[in-house]
């Protein structure tokens, strides 16, 4: 894929003539809009502004708006995938819209400006050896406007459209198997590994697999995971936050430019990327489908092709 150089410069001058324009306001109490209608529910038919009005476009598509009195970050963006396994809520367009509930149209310098504009502070992306360390920085508040077919507005937190993936392995150490219990691999997905002293467990575990792995044994260490099985394995939305990572820079050895990595297509990620803008604050693996922790919920999220603003905004500490 072509990769995009980031140029400092034009960023840089952006954020500046933003936070002045933040300034001239800032004494004007009558411009704090901040649409705290939105907030009183999810399901909201309230009546708006007209589309784009008090807002300033970052990028030529203008998909990346700056509510600069509201202070927030407005990105347009379109469902492109409803159920499967994810890598991120948002990804750039025609990059990895197979594990992305939402695609846009922009350069990923421009959502880094934008984010720069409204205050946040940029950490550090995840980092793998020579240890774990989990992606830091400005925690985000973000929401997820759309509208239905009968023109009916909604507004969610986006990690409503995000939850836990049951299709996948759940593990747990333990010295060894308690005496007595036996695992029987042709009625059940409960498996033991002695070189790795871990007990393993495939998919959903219902209440009543629970209830008979715990009647094999009252070994503490046993019950402990078997009940972590049951309640890892259950379906819940996403619980970790956002937060801006500012992805990184690699130095092109041809021309000795610099290259933003978000530009490959990692914008808003739930599997934990060193490339991304923004990032979940959790260790959440990115090495493969079988491993991927979280899964598009399909219960909220609206057809494919439909129009969906995220809304970012700094998070109150």
């Amino acid at each position: 894929m072509k990769r995009q150089i980031f140029s400092w410069l034009p960023l840089i001058t952006l954020v500046l003539l933003f936070a002045c324009e933040k300034q001239n306001h800032a004494d004007d109490p009558a411009k704090n809009n901040t649409q705290k209608s939105a907030k009183k529910s999810s399901n909201s038919t309230t009546k708006s502004k007209p589309e784009n009005e008090g807002l300033v476009a970052l990028n030529k598509q203008k998909t990346v708006l700056l509510d600069v009195e509201g202070k927030r970050l407005l990105l347009r963006t379109q469902v492109c995938l409803q159920e499967g396994v994810l890598e991120m809520l948002c990804c750039k367009k025609q990059t990895k819209e197979h594990e992305s509930i939402l695609s846009i149209d922009t350069s990923a310098q421009a959502i880094h400006a934008g984010l720069l504009a409204i205050g946040a502070k940029a950490g550090s992306p995840v980092k793998f050896s020579p240890k774990y360390q989990p992606p830091q920085g400005q925690k985000l508040n973000l929401y997820l406007q759309w509208k239905d077919k009968k023109g009916k507005l909604y507004r969610e937190l986006a990690q409503d459209w995000v939850r836990t993936a049951t299709n996948r392995y759940f593990t747990s150490k333990l010295d060894m198997l308690p005496e007595g219990v036996v695992i029987d691999k042709e009625k059940n997905e409960l498996r033991y590994d002695e070189k790795y002293k871990e007990l393993i467990w495939f998919g959903q575990m219902s209440k009543k697999s629970r209830d008979d792995f715990l009647a094999m044994s009252r070994n503490k260490p046993f019950q402990a995971a078997i009940n972590k099985f049951y309640d890892e394995s259950q379906i819940h939305t996403m619980k970790a936050d956002w937060v801006f990572t500012g992805s990184g820079f690699s130095v092109d050895e041809t021309t000795g430019e610099k290259i933003y990595h978000a530009e490959s297509g990692d914008l808003i990620c739930v599997a934990n990327f060193p490339t991304a803008i923004i990032d979940i604050n959790i260790a959440s693996s990115s090495t493969g489908e079988g491993n991927l922790l979280y899964e598009a919920n399909p219960d909220k999220i609206p057809p494919r092709g439909t129009p969906v603003t995220i809304e970012i905004s700094v998070a109150k500490k």
